[in-house]
């Protein structure tokens, strides 16, 4: 298992073990209620996830660089939406 696919695992089982559906999820970590997740915001559900400190605002801005399709460096629900299809297919 690569890293990559190591800290999505760690992602999808947060989200299944806490959280009813992706949409909780979403909102739970949405702290502003933007509708859209900020890079803080996500470097906060990688803690949960349990990804190490050292490499939080990394993988924060890979996976906004990742998944970000309306270039506005934040994961709106669409995108998040198709972050956890990606996690679930892998």
């Amino acid at each position: 298992m690569t890293t990559e696919e190591a800290i999505m695992n760690k992602i999808q089982i947060l989200i299944a073990n806490h959280f009813t559906t992706p949409e909780e999820a979403f909102s739970f970590f949405d702290a502003d209620s933007s509708g859209k997740l900020k890079k803080s915001e996500i470097v906060k559900l990688l803690k949960q996830a349990e990804i190490s400190g050292f490499i939080r605002g990394l993988v924060g801005s890979k996976l906004i660089e990742g998944f970000d399709q309306s270039n506005d460096e934040e994961i709106n629900w669409q995108e998040f939406k198709a972050a956890v299809a990606k996690m679930k297919s892998t």
